[in-house]
């Protein structure tokens, strides 16, 4: 394993379209599972610092709670029509075992 790579949570703490507030390493971060895929992305909406994991996952689409912009969490991009256009941080996942680990930003 990578030293570059953090163990965040085990994979049986985030069911299919669920969320997971995580500590890598000081940074908040957001561990989803995607129809059986885990993904990482930054916790905070970059228009006012809402808290992503309390939004709505629906596949790949994460609805910020507080102003509704919809991010895509494979690719961090905001869509179009949103209140902000810049993207959210994503990270690189490896699952190893039981344990989700995610790459050091």
């Amino acid at each position: 394993m990578d030293d570059d790579y953090v163990p965040v949570c085990r994979t049986d703490e985030v069911a299919p379209g669920q969320m997971k507030a995580v500590d890598l390493a000081g940074v908040e971060a957001v561990v989803a599972n995607v129809e059986g895929r885990f993904v990482a992305f930054g916790a905070l909406c970059p228009h006012e610092a809402g808290p992503l994991v309390e939004g709505e996952l629906d596949g790949e689409a994460l609805t910020c709670p507080w102003h509704f912009t919809q991010f895509n969490v494979l690719t961090g991009e905001a869509d179009e029509g949103g209140l902000t256009d810049e993207p959210i941080p994503v990270y690189e996942v490896r699952v190893e075992g039981d344990a989700v680990h995610v790459r050091w930003p």
